[in-house]
């Protein structure tokens, strides 16, 4: 078996039995990207903290001693069992964070999964398949912009090539920051063999929404993912001065992307969507001058792509009507596109019952299962109850109680499924 950057060879047949526990793991996640100022984590792909965090991935595994295995993506997987004896079990979730995120979001489903092997191991239970737990690269996508890229690239479904030429605002290109992490751009890739590992592929996620907490249940599995759209908006006008430019002689694009945001936000509350415009660059940036360009990059999600279609139908047509009125120019590219995804209905209906009724709930946001899913790989999720409500903000949260729920569920689905 090979790996880009090696492999831990185990002992024996079973993981070591002295980890930490999920309280010690959390406590060393804790600082790692975090903010001092808003408490929020700053953890991007192929950075700094990216590097600890995979390093701790590492150790964890090692502590374990699961046999560590990076597929050409640069996702990290950790096998208890020979991973080429037949498709095993799969679970896990992703380290990476958006701009001042929560920090349950993504180092959950990883935690949890290191500790239901351990809770397995404390059972004695031998697994008749292997069992793996995946650290997906830059499920986020906060730094290059493309979401799920480590298991778009896995699957094939993001062009190896158009990945390396991705760059970061300060203009890093995805390959030069691999290389700088030490990783080989030109392995980059899909991965049919560690495809082929997977039979099964079970993540657990912190909820991002407000169900739960309705339906009082620590504990759900998902139905399906709605589609998602990335769209990066161009408005092109003219710099001039703040002070002496008449306003009825300005060609100022700040006016048409506010109103393109006004639509947006109109659009998704009457088709009842999600329409956000997260992020901005003002050029040239300056108080006392009119811009001459504003880039802008709508995140959309529907029900369903038909209703996420006419959505930004509308938006890149009014938004057109204000650039004529405006006399600026606009450009609309699509940077992702994530269909919708419907999880493997057999599967979900047998964690819902491995659960013992555990509630069937839809999600809105994207994760790495939706990729799989999408690739052909029976995938389900689990969800653990998020008593905020809020994510992608330091607000996100979940109870140590919610969260040993969760570990005891997965442990419980990865029983049923392996066992």
């Amino acid at each position: 078996m090979t790996s880009m950057t090696g492999r831990h060879e185990s002992t024996s047949n079973r993981p070591m039995t002295n980890p930490a526990s999920f309280e010690a793991m959390w406590a060393d996640l804790a600082g790692v990207g975090r903010s001092t100022c808003t408490a929020g984590y700053r953890r991007f792909a192929l950075t700094p903290e990216d590097v600890q965090l995979r390093e701790w991935f590492e150790q964890e595994a090692a502590r374990r001693a699961l046999d560590l295995i990076v597929d050409r993506a640069g996702n990290q997987w950790a096998w208890w069992g020979d991973p080429d004896s037949g498709p095993g079990v799969a679970t896990g979730s992703h380290l990476d964070s958006v701009p001042d995120g929560g920090a349950f979001d993504g180092p959950l489903g990883v935690v949890s999964a290191f500790a239901a092997i351990d809770l397995l191991l404390t059972q004695e239970f031998t697994p008749a398949r292997p069992i793996g737990v995946a650290c997906f690269s830059d499920e986020e996508g906060a730094r290059f912009g493309v979401p799920c890229s480590g298991s778009r690239l896995l699957t094939g479904a993001l062009d190896p090539d158009s990945a390396r030429a991705l760059t970061d605002l300060d203009g890093t290109s995805y390959a030069d920051a691999m290389a700088w992490a030490g990783r080989t751009p030109h392995l980059l890739g899909a991965d049919p063999e560690a495809m082929a590992r997977i039979g099964t592929f079970v993540e657990l996620h912190v909820e991002q929404g407000r169900t739960l907490i309705e339906l009082g249940a620590p504990v759900g599995v998902a139905s399906e993912i709605w589609p998602h759209g990335r769209y990066r908006f161009d408005f092109t006008g003219r710099a001039d001065h703040a002070g002496s430019t008449l306003m009825s002689d300005r060609a100022d694009p700040m006016l048409t992307y506010a109103v393109t945001a006004l639509a947006a936000n109109k659009q998704a509350r009457t088709l009842d969507a999600r329409a956000t415009f997260g992020r901005i660059i003002v050029t040239p940036n300056g108080i006392n001058a009119v811009p001459s360009e504003i880039t802008a990059w709508l995140d959309a999600r529907a029900e369903s792509p038909a209703t996420l279609e006419a959505l930004l139908k509308v938006v890149t047509r009014q938004a057109a009507e204000r650039a004529g009125r405006d006399g600026t120019k606009l450009k609309v590219s699509v940077e992702s596109w994530s269909d919708v995804v419907r999880f493997d209905v057999p599967l979900r209906d047998q964690l819902a019952a491995v659960l013992r009724g555990a509630p069937v709930v839809p999600s809105a946001a994207g994760h790495d299962a939706g990729v799989l899913s999408a690739a052909g790989i029976p995938t389900a999720m689990l969800f653990v109850r998020n008593p905020t409500g809020i994510s992608h903000s330091p607000e996100e949260f979940a109870e140590l109680g919610d969260c040993a729920a969760g570990v005891r569920g997965l442990a419980d689905v990865l029983r049923e499924l392996a066992g």
